[in-house]
């Protein structure tokens, strides 16, 4: 699952959704993610891909996700 590449990120108030290069779109619980729950949609939308695509950082929030890990039921993790 590597070559998962994300193109744009969505969240609203139940879910992160990332859209992938390929053009899926991946959606897992808010919940799951304490400190993305916490932050403002200004902050939420003040992000970037890292690792050729395949994560997520939000440097305000000092927060890192692999779009892999977005396929398992991992709760509260900080992968990169």
């Amino acid at each position: 699952m590597s070559s998962l590449k994300g193109k744009v990120v969505h969240v609203d108030e139940r879910y992160l959704h990332v859209e992938l290069d390929d053009g899926r779109i991946i959606s897992t619980p808010m919940q799951w993610y304490p400190d993305l729950q916490k932050a403002s949609l200004r902050q939420l939308m003040k992000y970037h891909f890292i690792c050729r695509g395949t994560g997520i950082e939000w440097p305000d929030l000092d927060y890192h996700l692999s779009i892999e890990a977005m396929f398992k039921d991992v709760r509260q993790a900080k992968a990169a």
